[in-house]
């Protein structure tokens, strides 16, 4: 059962769309909904209640709206439900994954609103929770239980703050997370030193120059990065959506930098940017590419021979990776069991529940090592890897950003594809471009939330 569970896992791209990008050979971020997902479910719910959840005393209602590996009951079950069961044995759980005729539209329809839901925090806290109306600020749950939030990621916590409206609707649960993969077979060949933790940009970037050759009838590429992932979630912490007003902010000094640190990889002859998912064709030197992609390489190509090392960072951000790619638990302002749901999601942030679940390869928000040291430890095809290159670095902040604002998802990926890959506009020029796009598209979404709109078509 356990190998079963394992495939799975690796088989999908599973945290919140980001390691599920599109399919088209720039390997852009997802910018869809859940609409993706297209399979149903035989666990569905019912009830008339319209006005809040159909549980009972006894009754917790658990909808997981992300990873499509909840799909499957089976894995719901030794993932998440077995601990709650074993904690609480007089609850009786229901389970529903998002999914055609489950929803968020059709639950509130049947009125069956949810206890917890497991949902994307950065665009979904408002595009989905919110725009339903079901957000519940968990601060007085959390002081009264003695949730101690300081153990927590403070990056991923700033990121629930921030889209909360300062409040915290969400508590951390899974992350996706960043690290770079390097062909051990190629660094070999030619005689180099292999990557290790904390490498700067610039070390990084005298490699990929040295690996990028034509060495008979082989083309060997020797970087690759996606950078949209790179912008949006990137290690100096820089805001694209100003923090104080309702406009762009990214026709900065800082953002320039960005932006040419890594379009110069991408401007060696032989390195031009395709996607980072050809590493396991043997013909990469390095790829950095979210680790449910790398486990997926690790089972899928056993003869790949390769390691593991931290993603590389700014010097004036020495010590910071990608900021959080985070999926959190909600609780609904519809409950009637919201005390029982905190207790519940309490103990799933437990450092028992949360070294299990590290061992099967999710990683959890705890800043706690001996949890974080379990990871992969069921994934036998993992364990020689420096798992530890996925915690030597920690999470960049998100810039804060005043409560009340416009949200919208930055279109941050079209820097690069099409103003720069595809129009050849120089970095300023393509920034702006963006940056004015970001400004109508927040001004489109303040007139039509004004309209009594939702507000939510650029979330």
């Amino acid at each position: 059962m356990k190998k079963l569970l394992i495939s799975a896992l690796i088989a999908i791209f599973s945290i919140t769309g980001l390691a599920g990008c599109t399919s088209n050979d720039t390997n852009a971020p997802a910018q869809t909904s859940n609409a993706d997902s297209t399979n149903t479910t035989n666990n569905e719910p019912s009830g008339s209640n319209t006005e809040g959840s159909d549980s009972d005393d006894n009754t917790l209602f658990f909808y997981t709206a992300q990873n499509p590996v909840y799909e499957d009951e089976a894995n719901f079950e030794r993932l998440i439900g077995q601990y709650i069961k074993k904690k609480f044995p007089d609850i009786t759980l229901k389970h529903v994954h998002w999914n055609d005729g489950t929803r968020y539209e059709d639950l509130i329809a049947k009125g069956t609103i949810p206890d917890i839901v497991f949902e994307q925090v950065r665009r979904n806290t408002s595009r989905m929770v919110k725009k339903f109306k079901m957000e519940y600020d968990m601060s007085d749950l959390i002081k009264q239980f003695n949730l101690d939030t300081s153990r927590l990621d403070p990056a991923s916590m700033e990121v629930v703050k921030t889209a909360s409206d300062g409040k915290i609707y969400s508590l951390p649960f899974e992350m996706s997370d960043f690290v770079l993969a390097y062909n051990k077979d190629i660094f070999d060949k030619y005689g180099l030193d292999y990557p290790t933790d904390g490498m700067t940009y610039d070390e990084v970037y005298e490699l990929a120059k040295k690996l990028t050759r034509q060495d008979g009838d082989i083309t060997y590429k020797g970087y690759q990065q996606h950078p949209s992932h790179y912008m949006m979630y990137n290690q100096v912490s820089e805001p694209s959506l100003d923090p104080n007003e309702d406009k762009g902010a990214m026709d900065s000094d800082n953002w320039l930098k960005i932006v040419n640190n890594i379009r110069r990889f991408y401007e060696i002859p032989g390195n031009q940017f395709t996607t980072t998912s050809d590493f396991p064709k043997g013909q990469m030197g390095m790829s950095v590419d979210v680790v449910e992609n790398v486990l997926k390489w690790a089972t899928e190509f056993p003869d790949l021979n390769f390691g593991l090392a931290s993603v590389p960072v700014f010097p004036e951000a020495s010590g910071s990776k990608y900021q959080p790619n985070l999926n959190g638990l909600f609780i609904t302002q519809q409950s009637k069991n919201k005390e029982l749901a905190f207790q519940v999601i309490q103990y799933l942030l437990s450092d028992e529940v949360q070294a299990e679940r590290q061992k099967e390869a999710i990683i959890g928000p705890l800043n706690v090592p001996a949890v974080q040291q379990a990871f992969a430890q069921n994934v036998p095809q993992m364990k020689d890897k420096n798992i530890q290159a996925l915690f030597a670095l920690k999470s960049a902040m998100p810039a804060p950003r005043k409560p009340g604002l416009t949200f919208i998802n930055p279109p941050v990926q079209q820097v690069f594809q099409p103003n720069i890959f595809e129009q050849s506009k120089d970095s300023a020029t393509a920034l702006r471009v963006v940056n004015e796009m970001i400004n109508k598209q927040l001004a489109e979404t303040k007139a039509a939330i004004d309209a009594g709109g939702d507000g939510t078509a650029y979330q």
